[in-house]
């Protein structure tokens, strides 16, 4: 993987890559993997057995999904720093709240302002500015920006944990809140210095389109999206890492335990994901810039469905590693091409609509995964087993992205 194109298209854009892999590192205080290191502080603090937490953890996430398909428009309207400061506002009020706040209807209220600012809010900024102002090195801009997610699951985590151990769980959600107030949020807008200029010269780019008599560079209304069957076809495929990684990194105590494993050993992998994210991420935006990311969905799902396989069906410790490769590298395809295909497909004057109907339904998907996982438990079935039933969707859902994005399908260029 040359490294130098990135070194050099760094250089040209920091500010505005810097700015996109800074939200995206940002979007993890929203994460199931950063929240779920409280899980077992904040069930036995408030007395919720697994269950209700799980129903406190759901009802947060759905009314985030409901919330996110008008919050998230409102970024093809609003300029980019006052956005970007306004999902910071709503990520520091969850911590406030996590921090303050007494009873369920405080904790789910806070599971809802966490979910929205950084699971949906944060990524959806990240992605879709470096998805609209970057057309060439679209690929290497996406790449880039997604480290952020990468750098957030390597380390926050186990630092979390740390810092829980120290201070509290309470304790740790304020000092959350004081990073985003004296780091997060002026480094930030710092970082969108110019970028009023950059809106303008987007703009320009919008208007030559529009006034060109061909349909170069048509783009869709998310109406038009959403009665596209080629849409509801690639759906299945796009939200399964969603919802299927969601639920395993919420039950990972689980398989160690049916494994044999100590908690310690999983969780002290989850370095190995991050890093095969990042290394598979950056390849991609490679391939993107050149044969687009549409050509590469399809595959998204592969490396996926064989580390589910080898969930289900190896005991030894270091399956762990092969388990964890495969996962990061399907959510590195993900995160940058699943990211360029919906601007291939639909174009970039909706795209902020569009996506935000996409994180929506990802987030309803990432609070669904974890209730699938657990009630095909609680029936008896176990999570080795559950792996390959997931397994054996991610490759049917497979199937359905080869039909969608076969070389038939009708871009916004055409």
């Amino acid at each position: 993987m040359p490294l130098m194109p990135y070194v050099r298209f760094f250089v040209a854009n920091r500010r505005f890559v810097a700015f996109g892999f800074l939200v995206a590192f940002a979007s993890s205080f929203g994460q199931t993997y950063f929240l779920g290191s409280f899980s077992e502080s904040i069930r036995l603090e408030l007395s919720l057995s697994h269950t209700g937490w799980a129903l406190v953890y759901l009802v947060g996430t759905i009314a985030s999904a409901v919330a996110l398909p008008t919050t998230g428009k409102l970024i093809d309207m609003v300029p980019l720093p006052r956005y970007t400061a306004g999902a910071v506002v709503l990520l520091l009020s969850g911590t406030a709240v996590m921090a303050l706040g007494s009873g369920v209807v405080m904790l789910a209220l806070a599971i809802f302002l966490l979910r929205q600012g950084g699971q949906g809010l944060m990524n959806h900024i990240s992605i879709t500015s470096m998805t609209r102002y970057f057309e060439e090195g679209r690929g290497r801009a996406i790449a880039l920006a997604t480290l952020g997610f990468a750098a957030g699951e390597a380390t926050l985590p186990r630092l979390s944990l740390e810092m829980m151990d120290a201070w509290g769980w309470r304790m740790t959600f304020a000092a959350v809140g004081g990073f985003l107030v004296v780091v997060i949020l002026p480094t930030l807008l710092w970082l969108l210095r110019g970028h009023k200029e950059r809106h303008e010269r987007y703009l320009e780019t919008q208007d030559e389109s529009a006034s060109t008599k061909t349909s170069e560079m048509r783009s869709w209304t998310r109406g038009e999206v959403m009665r596209d069957v080629r849409f509801y076809l690639v759906l299945p495929g796009t939200l399964a890492p969603a919802m299927i990684i969601t639920a395993l990194f919420f039950t990972h105590l689980s398989l160690a335990e049916a494994k044999g494993w100590s908690g310690t050993w999983i969780m002290g992998s989850y370095g190995i994901y991050a890093l095969a994210s990042m290394v598979v991420g950056l390849i991609c935006g490679t391939l993107i810039d050149k044969i687009g990311g549409t050509r590469l969905v399809p595959l998204m799902l592969v490396p996926m469905a064989l580390g589910l396989v080898v969930a289900g069906t190896l005991r030894q410790p270091w399956s762990v590693w092969p388990y964890f490769v495969f996962l990061g590298g399907s959510v590195g395809i993900g995160h940058t091409a699943v990211s360029a295909m919906w601007a291939e497909l639909y174009g970039v004057g909706s795209l902020g609509a569009i996506k935000s109907l996409v994180t929506a339904l990802a987030v309803l998907s990432s609070a669904i995964g974890p209730v699938v996982i657990g009630g095909l438990m609680d029936v008896g079935v176990p999570i080795e087993r559950v792996c390959l039933v997931f397994a054996a969707y991610a490759l049917f859902a497979t199937v359905l992205l080869v039909i969608a994005l076969g070389p038939r399908f009708k871009t916004a260029a055409s």
